[in-house]
């Protein structure tokens, strides 16, 4: 399994760079989590979107799904996605439609979205799209997807994918401390957890980590390799670094986008 960041930005991107995407690929398999903004641009930059097997969002929140809407553009109006030939390309008849699996309601929340930008059925028209059980097993080619919810503003659910060697890389989402991920995430080989906060939020709900709950998570979870993600570059890295290794007992990695892992 080889895991590629598009993304690690939290809600507002970084300079250059992309909310929330990891491109997960298994031989001829190929799976995006999620679709942060920015994310499109980066899945172009390393493989063909055409040929993505599917994507699968964790949360509607913009910052893991608002770049399905330009992805939605291109599979639908891009000039080799057409019917006919033209310079350049053969034309496609039909053209690609990747499998979109979106959280329960996830739906209608990105067709208010296209309807008030007046496309309304551009997500269902460019992707197969469907709402996955979150109780079920996902199989996508050679890669067997499981999910769990997670503590957050909204229904929010941890997304697990195992090759068939048995390797597994576990995406946390975005959440507040708790159990439910440590349970999740056992012996993962890769845990890509979130770390938003230099310190906790002062009032009302929580929703997000800080490097330390991020590393204690992980160490909690038996992680075998632990990847900070949903970190802003105003967040001092070697900083956010420290506090994770000093929790989780051992080296930790920041996300960068770019970055690719081997399981």
């Amino acid at each position: 399994m080889r895991v590629t960041v598009l993304g690690k930005s939290p809600s507002w991107q970084d300079a250059g760079g992309a909310c929330t995407g990891y491109l997960v690929e298994d031989g001829d398999t190929s799976v995006l989590v999620d679709c942060g903004n920015g994310v499109f641009a980066k899945l172009r930059g390393v493989r063909d979107y055409t040929s993505t097997d599917a994507i699968v969002v964790s949360h509607m929140h913009s910052d893991h799904f608002f770049d399905l809407i330009p992805y939605a553009f291109a599979l639908s109006y891009a000039p080799r996605q057409q019917p006919v030939p033209i310079a350049r390309w053969k034309g496609v008849d039909p053209p690609p439609r990747p499998l979109l699996y979106l959280p329960p309601g996830g739906l209608a929340v990105i067709n208010r979205i296209v309807d008030a930008i007046d496309v309304p059925d551009l997500i269902e028209n460019a992707f197969d799209v469907s709402e996955y059980d979150p109780n079920a097993q996902l199989a996508v080619g050679s890669l067997e997807l499981n999910f769990q919810a997670v503590p957050h503003y909204v229904p929010t659910w941890a997304i697990g994918l195992r090759d068939a060697a048995n390797k597994r890389f576990v995406f946390g989402a975005d959440f507040r401390p708790n159990d439910e991920i440590v349970g999740f995430a056992k012996d993962a080989d890769l845990l890509a957890i979130e770390s938003t906060l230099p310190r906790p939020e002062r009032d009302g709900d929580r929703g997000h980590l800080t490097p330390s709950e991020a590393g204690d998570h992980g160490r909690r979870a038996a992680a075998k390799q632990l990847l900070l993600t949903h970190i802003s570059d105003e967040l001092d890295p070697l900083w956010a670094k420290s506090e994770a290794e000093t929790a989780f007992g051992g080296s930790v990695g920041v996300a960068a986008e770019g970055s690719v892992y081997v399981l």
